[in-house]
């Protein structure tokens, strides 16, 4: 199962930062948004 997920992880390294990066936006806009409604 290791052989798989790095024979994974190769093939799509083009697009796994991408991937990393537009899941943390979205998590950080998820905080965000429920923190927003105790700013104000």
């Amino acid at each position: 199962m290791l052989k798989e997920v790095k024979a994974i992880i190769t093939r799509s390294s083009a697009t796994l930062v991408e991937d990393v990066l537009g899941t943390v936006s979205l998590f950080v806009l998820l905080i965000a948004g429920l923190h927003l409604p105790g700013i104000v």
